[in-house]
């Protein structure tokens, strides 16, 4: 019987992610520097900081999928786990109180980046509790 995550989508989940996340945290990050160092009359450096928290995770989640150490493994769960809250507690403070939150990348479950914010970690779970990529991490010459 054929599943709905066949070994096929997992690999190009892979992929994706092999793209997404690196292209998000280069995003994010040139995001938060503009609006913390270049964007004139910034007077709220709460949204900056969170566009800056977010591009760290993004390359934290980039280094360890990289890595396939068991150690990064588990560096990747956590990363995604607290991406995937931010997204989660950001995108709904965004609808409830717009003003307290601003623009950031989290912002509307990442409306501005096409929901990725939001897709992104659960892809990325996914794919690291898939059986062949535990077995990858956890196999890997120490």
């Amino acid at each position: 019987m054929p599943t709905l995550l066949s070994p096929n989508l997992i690999r190009a989940i892979g992929q994706i992610l092999a793209v997404s996340y690196p292209l998000l945290a280069l995003s994010a990050g040139a995001r938060s520097v503009y609006q913390l160092f270049f964007k004139p009359g910034v007077t709220d450096y709460f949204p900056p900081t969170l566009s800056a928290v977010a591009a760290s995770v993004y390359l934290v989640a980039t280094v360890a999928f990289v890595v396939r150490k068991p150690w990064a493994w588990k560096v990747s769960v956590v990363a995604l786990s607290f991406e995937l809250a931010g997204v989660l507690l950001v995108g709904t403070l965004s609808l409830l109180m717009p003003e307290f939150i601003g623009r950031t990348v989290w912002h509307g479950f990442g409306v501005d980046y096409g929901f990725l914010p939001l897709v992104q970690p659960i892809l990325g779970l996914i794919w690291l509790f898939w059986p062949e990529n535990r077995r990858q991490f956890s196999s890997s010459p120490a």
